[in-house]
């Protein structure tokens, strides 16, 4: 696919992924939405691919959905450019099948792509993240931002509701009182604010964002297994829903003794007694173990 609405680059196992419409302030389109879910499933098929780091151009990241469409900027229904032009169908009592696959919400799309990734998702925050645009980096393992970076969810504002699975993601980051803080009053919040609600882990000056964004990449990309990566991950996150401890034990369980089994786990042991880097073979394209992936298949209906 060629994008009209990202740039990709992958240089030394860092695939940086720019939001470019710097015209628009990276506002949020479906051509976007699509266009990212495209670059991670090139990613996640890319072993050169160790760690990705999201970022926009110019003053912004994503300054929100684009409203060029005006008043029918969230009125799908009414709306000619959605990508299923069928329209949402009816229900024997005349009311909309809102189980229907094209009431799906685009950004809940692209954020559910962001969760299945097999890779770890920097954010590198470099200005105004609006809406989609700061909900699309809660799934994001670490978000970095620029002192310049402003932050809003501001959805009660716009007569919406939070989107892009936000209700369940913001409240396992920030908490839940700071998550309906943040959401009713819609206010935008400074760099710092962000940081001391637990939204960023760190803000850096303009400059220095990019650099410290790749430093903690390439950290990952020359230290860390593949294959133990992409585990952890969602080993990680999918244990912020399980109802018991029990849950995590039996993935632990079996990810240990199928990983300790594997020639990373020998080889990360032997480097480490040899006082030496190491050279860690297993792919997560040929290497994942055979209980992965362990949860169910989920469908919108």
């Amino acid at each position: 696919m060629t994008y009209e609405t990202l740039l990709y680059d992958v240089e030394d196992g860092i695939l940086t992924l720019t939001l470019h419409r710097p015209e628009k302030l990276n506002a949020f389109t479906d051509t976007m939405m699509r266009e990212m879910v495209d670059a991670l499933d090139r990613a996640d098929a890319d072993d050169a691919v160790r760690a990705i780091i999201v970022t926009g151009a110019g003053r912004a990241f994503c300054a929100g959905a684009d409203l060029s469409a005006g008043a029918k900027t969230f009125d799908y229904a009414a709306r000619d450019d959605r990508p299923d032009k069928q329209g949402t169908p009816l229900l024997p009592s005349g009311e909309p099948d809102l189980g229907h696959e094209s009431v799906r919400d685009s950004g809940g799309r692209l954020v559910l792509r962001i969760y299945e990734c097999l890779k770890p998702v920097i954010a590198a925050v470099n200005g105004a993240a609006v809406g989609i645009g700061v909900t699309m980096q809660l799934p994001m393992d670490i978000r970095l931002a620029s002192s310049d970076a402003r932050f809003g969810f501001v959805f009660s504002r716009r007569g919406i509701v939070p989107e892009a699975c936000s209700s369940w993601f913001l409240p396992r980051v920030v908490g839940v009182s700071k998550a309906l803080e943040w959401t009713f009053t819609g206010r935008i919040l400074s760099a710092r604010e962000a940081l001391d609600g637990g939204l960023v882990s760190a803000v850096h000056a303009p400059e220095d964002l990019l650099p410290a964004a790749r430093a903690l990449a390439r950290e990952i990309a020359d230290n860390a297994a593949p294959v133990s990566v992409a585990l952890t991950r969602q080993m990680i996150w999918r244990m912020a829903g399980a109802d018991h401890p029990m849950e995590a034990h039996k993935i632990d369980s079996r990810a240990i003794w199928t990983r300790g089994r594997a020639e990373d786990a020998k080889e990360g042991v032997t480097a480490f007694l040899e006082k030496r880097p190491a050279e860690f073979r297993n792919r997560v394209s040929t290497n994942m173990p055979s209980f992965f992936p362990w949860w169910e298949p989920r469908r919108y209906e």
